[in-house]
């Protein structure tokens, strides 16, 4: 094997390898926390058919019977291939006790843009009155490797 045959072999496989490292990665584009009310997630189709209509969005509750709650909408961007066995982790500190509270969610994030709601609904918020004193989401895959991270600027301090 010649030498610019070894070098360009190597190129190709560090290029492959960069790739694929980097389509691991999943970036969360944007986190809106705020509260929604259960009539928001109402659609036209729901009353014909009897069931949730979520759109192209992932919607995923605490409670799965209660919708009205806090949520933390998700717009996520995965350049690699869709990923199974994932789950968000939420970690929230709420006004009335200084320990962080965690929450798990289970998730398949599909390739390319998507859209998370994750609600925490009934018993687990106290009310549309309440604001998260600071929070931390982390996105994990099966393995418990982290896919991607955001916080509130208080989760820092």
């Amino acid at each position: 094997m010649t030498k610019s045959l070894k070098a360009l072999l190597l190129v190709l496989t560090l290029a492959a390898l960069s790739s694929a490292l980097s389509a691991a990665e999943v970036t969360f584009v944007r986190i809106w926390p705020a509260w929604r009310e259960a009539a928001s997630f109402e659609r036209i189709s729901e009353y014909f058919g009897g069931k949730e209509n979520t759109g192209r969005q992932s919607v995923v509750r605490t409670q799965a019977d209660q919708r009205g709650g806090f949520y933390f909408l998700v717009r996520t961007d995965n350049p690699g291939s869709a990923i199974a066995g994932a789950r968000f982790e939420l970690k929230v500190i709420k006004p009335d006790s200084p320990e962080a509270r965690t929450y798990t969610f289970a998730a398949t994030v599909p390739a390319g843009g998507h859209v998370f709601n994750l609600g925490l609904t009934g018993a687990d918020w106290p009310g549309k009155d309440t604001q998260p004193v600071a929070w931390q989401l982390r996105l994990l895959a099966a393995d418990g490797r982290e896919l991607g991270s955001g916080q509130s600027f208080l989760w820092s301090k």
